[in-house]
């Protein structure tokens, strides 16, 4: 494989990279290699969640999503969601591990790591020049009607706010 970098920026390196198929076909790929991210369900002892409003450029306006943020270079996922936790909506709590995915595999290999936060207190935020974040606390199960609404859809969010919904539907069974 060799990789033509085209462009470094804050959120990774994109370039072209001619590579090998399985196939045995040698392709030009379009690729952004990505440091990684990590996003985190903040989850209230009363079952009710926090969830932000924030405005995202690139996806034409304001969206809801839950607290995520890049890794900072070698930055663990958990500290990166502890970190994102305070920041964005001024809570630490105790973090539980949900999963990891890749976010658009066709041309990025960047993989979020998803967290449930839980035993959660106040702290106070510090955001980035570019965050405008509005938390919002409701009901895990509103939350959820929001993505069956079509009103949530961020996939980082839905994926864990639908993880931390079955894994509290299995404590009560």
């Amino acid at each position: 494989m060799t990789r033509r970098s085209l462009h470094k920026s804050s959120i990774g390196d994109y370039g072209v990279e001619t590579v090998a198929l399985p196939n045995g076909r040698v392709v030009d790929l379009a690729v952004l290699r990505h440091p990684g991210a990590a996003a985190v369900v903040p989850l209230h002892a009363d079952g009710t969640v926090t969830l932000i409003r924030q405005h995202r450029h690139a996806a034409g306006g304001t969206i809801w999503e839950i607290p995520a943020g890049k890794l900072d270079p070698g930055e663990s996922p958990e500290v990166c969601a502890a970190r994102e936790l305070a920041e964005e909506v001024g809570l630490v709590g105790t973090l539980a591990r949900l999963t990891s995915i890749h976010t658009t595999p066709a041309f990025t290999d960047e993989v979020i790591h998803l967290y449930v936060a839980t035993g959660l207190t106040q702290v106070a935020t510090d955001l980035d020049a570019d965050e405008i974040i509005d938390p919002v606390r409701m009901p895990l199960a509103e939350a959820v009607a929001l993505i069956r609404r079509g009103e949530m859809t961020d996939a980082k969010s839905i994926v864990a706010l639908l993880l931390v919904e079955r894994d509290r539907m299995g404590a009560r069974s």
